[in-house]
């Protein structure tokens, strides 16, 4: 059994690991929102400049890339239509955004946990045994207990870096969803202007 709990803590481990990696890749500023889409956003002012802005996006693959390219495909809908579906197709983005950071916030409710099934589970062996042999050598009590306690320690070494990066990626996700919502409405607003056509 406390074999089976220090194995489920390693897998916690590794898992843990993996995913804050993978998610720090994935959630870097550069790969969801590129310069140089951000730049084709700033520059395209009329209709004319899709083209150019779509090139951009599809040479730049990246949510805002996908999120830009679907209103630029829908610019003969009415505005209030090309928002709507603009407004979904970002909820999909959003998601994919976060995809992995539910498995680290499992990892900080569990970890601890483990690490407790396998402190009590050690302690009720020490009990036992103590029982049998009484309790005649102390050294080997300490180290029994120390023994038992790296359990906890274990799951709380898992738990405290998930909770650390899964708060910073929460937030980062926050702060990238903001900025794909501020230049998606930017390049609306001017593709709707009187000026730049229905």
């Amino acid at each position: 059994m406390e074999l089976a709990v220090y194995v489920l803590l390693f897998l916690a481990s590794v898992v843990g690991l993996t995913f804050v990696v993978e998610r720090g890749i994935a959630l870097r500023w550069r790969r969801v929102v590129p310069p140089a889409i951000e730049g084709a956003v700033k520059s395209c002012h009329q209709r004319e400049d899709v083209p150019m802005l779509r090139r951009v996006c599809e040479a730049n693959p990246s949510p805002l890339g996908r999120l830009l390219l679907l209103a630029s495909e829908h610019l003969d809908w009415p505005k209030a239509d090309n928002v709507d579906a603009l407004q979904t197709q970002a909820r999909h983005e959003i998601t994919r955004l976060e995809r992995g950071l539910v498995v680290l916030e499992i990892l900080v409710g569990i970890a601890p946990l483990l690490g407790l099934v396998g402190t009590i589970y050690g302690m009720m062996s020490l009990f036992q045994d103590l029982g049998v042999t009484g309790i005649s050598d102390a050294q080997r009590l300490a180290e029994g207990i120390g023994l038992i306690l790296h359990a906890t320690l274990m799951g709380l070494l898992i738990a405290i870096p998930a909770v650390v990066f899964w708060s910073f990626y929460s937030k980062r996700v926050e702060v990238l969803s903001v900025e794909l919502e501020r230049l998606c409405e930017e390049f609306i607003r001017r593709q709707y202007m009187p000026q730049a056509g229905p």
